[in-house]
Formats: C-alpha cells, sequence, structure tokens
C-alpha cells in the first residue's frame, strides 16, 4: 500500500464581516486604553499581529479608525432601541427595556462605551456631524416611545417627550463614569434603580404596573 502523507486540514479563512469586526474590536481597545492621541495605526496592528499597511484596507487613518469606532456604538443603540419600539409591551415596559439596552454596552461592549463617550470629541467637525446625526436617530427613537406612553394615558400628560429622552440619556451616560468603580455599583442594580427612578417620573398613578422582560 502507498504510503500518503497526513495533510492537515486548512484553517478556514475568517469571513470579511468577521475580519471587519475584529479590526473594529482592536481599534476600540486601543482607543480605550491609551486615547486617541495616544494611540496609533501601529498600536491597533500590533493587537491584530498583522502588518500596519494591511490595517489601511480597513482604515485609511488613525481618524478614520476613531470614526469607524464610535459609529458602530451608536449605531448598535439605534438598533438595540428600534427592536424595543416595534416590539411588544406597554410603554413603561419599553422605558425599562430602553434603559437596560443603553446601559447593558457599559458591561458587553465597554471598550465601545468608553471612546464614544470620551474620545469621539477629538474628530473633525464633519466626522462628528456625522455621528451627531446618527444620535439623533437614537434620540428619536427613543422619543418616540415616550410618545406613545404619552399618547396611550400611560405617562403624564404633562411630561415633555424631548426632555424625559435627555432625562434617560443622561442618566445611563453617567454610569460609564463610575461604573465599576464604586462598591456595589452593579450592572444590575444600576439598572434596577434606574428604571425604577425613571418609569416612576414618567408614569400617571393609576398606570398598570411594570413587566420588566429584557
Amino acid at each position: 500500500m502507498r504510503n500518503r502523507t497526513a495533510i492537515a486540514p486548512r484553517r478556514a479563512a475568517a469571513s470579511p464581516k468577521r475580519r471587519a469586526a475584529e479590526m473594529l474590536a482592536a481599534a476600540a481597545k486601543v482607543f480605550a486604553r491609551r486615547g486617541y492621541h495616544g494611540a496609533s495605526t501601529q498600536d491597533i496592528a500590533d493587537v491584530l499581529g498583522i502588518r500596519q499597511a494591511s490595517l489601511y484596507y480597513y482604515f485609511e487613518s488613525k481618524e478614520a479608525a476613531l470614526e469607524a469606532v464610535c459609529s458602530d456604538g451608536v449605531e448598535d443603540y439605534a438598533v438595540r432601541a428600534l427592536a424595543v419600539l416595534r416590539g411588544p409591551g406597554t410603554a413603561s415596559d419599553k422605558v425599562a427595556k430602553l434603559v437596560f439596552h443603553h446601559l447593558s454596552p457599559v458591561v458587553e461592549r465597554q471598550d465601545y462605551t468608553v471612546v464614544f463617550h470620551r474620545e469621539r470629541r477629538y474628530l473633525p467637525k464633519p466626522a462628528r456631524e456625522r455621528i451627531r446625526t446618527l444620535e439623533r436617530r437614537y434620540e428619536r427613537i427613543i422619543q418616540k416611545v415616550i410618545e406613545q406612553g404619552v399618547a396611550s394615558g400611560e405617562f403624564r400628560a404633562d411630561l415633555d417627550p424631548r426632555m424625559a429622552t435627555l432625562a434617560l440619556l443622561g442618566l445611563g451616560n453617567s454610569a460609564t463614569a463610575w461604573y465599576g468603580r464604586e462598591p456595589g455599583a452593579t450592572f444590575e442594580r444600576i439598572t434596577s434603580n434606574y428604571i425604577d427612578l425613571l418609569v416612576r417620573a414618567f408614569r400617571k398613578d393609576d398606570a398598570p404596573p411594570l413587566r420588566v422582560t429584557h
């Protein structure tokens, strides 16, 4: 019988979508740890174990990498919020879900959250305006949920949906600055307290009971 040389199975190459996600995650990690000014495209390439030149296939500059990370971060918020808006539940239930999904990236996608809140100010004006357009889309989705609650009579008639939206975002964003830095400030505890605070502020006294499901 003829000897056959055993050939190890070739490792499948990552799909373009997966590879792009890896590039974004590496950029987010570097910017979160080093800051925009302290980071370089070489640092991102080093995390990935590739040549710096290969990185330019995905990001033409460090500035472009930062914009991509910020865009991906805020787009993730909008996708989650849109699913809540279109899904089942009372307005109170939906506000609870919005709070949960606004806070969960602090744990699940911490690098993206840190970079979005701390580093996007270093982008040039055109890039900041593009990011701001994405932010406004996210804000409009949240505002729509609150408007529905007012229209249905579940939320107070005098509740200003725009101000309520900003309150939800401001409260949620504050968690980024101190999550993990104070004893007992767990994700579960923060989320529960924020939901209770906001829903109580929005609802009429005779509104139906809140049922939180994520």
